[in-house]
């Protein structure tokens, strides 16, 4: 990602951004507009310990950014598939299939 000034914004050792002065990270707060399609005022009220300018900043620096992020999502997306594909199916669905629920 570059390395763009951002009011309440700011980037680790590793180049991650964070919300200044919390321990949310931009990328959180984008996955829950982008998951569940919420308003700035929604992640407000879901997050009330974030002021809505830290997470306009937050959203601010996402769309500045948004092909980098979006690839940093799908990357994680691939890694998280792979790694369920490989754990197979749980002994808990098993057993479930067994007495013939639902899984």
């Amino acid at each position: 990602m570059l390395q763009t000034p951002t009011a309440h914004i700011h980037l680790n050792e590793k180049g991650v951004a964070w919300i200044d002065e919390t321990n949310v990270k931009v990328i959180e707060v984008v996955l829950d507009k982008l998951a569940h399609r919420s308003s700035p005022d929604e992640i407000h009220f879901q997050h009330p310990d974030l002021a809505l300018a830290q997470i306009h900043a937050a959203l601010s620096y996402y769309y500045d950014q948004q092909q980098a992020f979006d690839a940093t999502i799908e990357e994680q997306l691939r890694e998280v598939e792979a790694l369920r594909a490989q754990a197979g199916e749980s002994p808990v669905r098993q057993r479930s299939r067994a007495l013939g629920k639902r899984p």
